[in-house]
């Protein structure tokens, strides 16, 4: 009886101990599969964010280009007055004599 018991609790614990093996190599990989999902994740935030910064980039040059634009459309139509004023005045003019 004694035997009996005693070969009862070591496959017990045979059982526990390989149990317990197997619950640390799962672990183990869980693990690993967490750190390279961190990786990933990681990396994606860091392509994201170079994204980003070339896209505000282009935007700050659109907006000067913008800006030079805007400026040279203000001067053409200071000119485009003055130069009707000038032909108005000379209009004007001849038609005074």
């Amino acid at each position: 009886m004694k035997r009996t018991a005693l070969k009862v609790s070591a496959l017990i614990l045979a059982a526990a101990l390989t149990v317990g093996c197997a619950s640390t190599t799962e672990i183990e990989a869980t693990a690993n599969r967490a750190d390279a999902a961190a990786a990933a994740a990681a990396s994606a935030a860091e392509a994201a964010r170079a994204s980003a910064d070339r896209a505000a980039q282009a935007a700050a040059s659109a907006q000067s280009t913008a800006d030079q634009a805007l400026s040279a459309a203000t001067e053409a139509q200071a000119c485009c007055e003055a130069n009707r004023e000038s032909m108005e005045r000379m209009f004007q003019k001849t038609m005074s004599k």
